[in-house]
C-alpha cells in the first residue's frame, strides 16, 4: 500500500503561510506569462507587448539584501506596477487580489491572517479559498509541495 504524501496530512490554518508557487503555474499554464501581463500597469502593457518568454533579471530584496534571479515581468510588477493605486481595488477578486498582493510583496510568504489585514476581507473566507484541492493562480502553502 502506498504511503500518503505528506502535504495531504496537513490542513492549513489562518496562520500558515502561502506563496506563489511559480514551478507549480509552469508546470499546470502554459499562459502564465499572458497573465502575469495582464497585471502590468497601462504604460508596462504597452512597454512589454512584445515580451515573450522567460527573461531573468537580478533583483536585490530590500529588506534582506539577497540578490535573486527573477522573472523580468515579475521584476517590473514588484517594482513599479504594484506600487499604483488601482493594482488591487474592491473589485478585484478574491484569488486575483491574493495574488497581486502576494507579487506586491515580492511573493513573500503571508498567512491568512496576514492578507486579510491587508486585504480587509475575512481570513477564514481567504483561508477556504486557497487552502482546498484546487489551487488558483499558483497560490500553495509555502514549503509544502504537492
Amino acid at each position: 500500500m502506498a504511503k500518503p504524501k505528506l502535504s495531504s496530512l496537513i490542513k492549513p490554518t489562518v496562520e500558515t503561510p502561502f506563496h506563489i508557487d511559480f514551478d507549480w503555474w509552469q508546470k499546470n499554464d502554459q499562459a502564465w506569462h499572458v497573465h502575469l501581463q495582464s497585471c502590468l500597469c497601462p504604460e508596462h502593457q504597452e512597454t512589454y507587448a512584445d515580451f515573450i518568454g522567460e527573461q531573468k533579471v537580478d533583483w536585490v530584496d530590500p529588506e534582506t539584501a539577497v540578490v535573486q534571479r527573477v522573472d523580468g515581468l515579475q521584476h517590473i510588477l514588484i517594482k513599479h506596477c504594484a506600487k499604483e493605486d488601482d493594482f488591487i481595488t474592491e473589485q478585484t477578486s478574491l484569488t486575483e487580489a491574493i495574488f497581486r498582493l502576494l507579487l506586491a510583496t515580492g511573493n513573500h510568504h503571508m498567512s491568512a491572517n496576514e492578507l486579510s489585514d491587508q486585504l480587509n476581507r475575512p481570513a477564514k473566507m481567504i483561508l477556504r479559498t486557497i487552502s482546498g484541492r484546487r489551487v488558483y493562480k499558483g497560490i500553495r502553502p509555502h514549503n509544502i509541495k504537492r
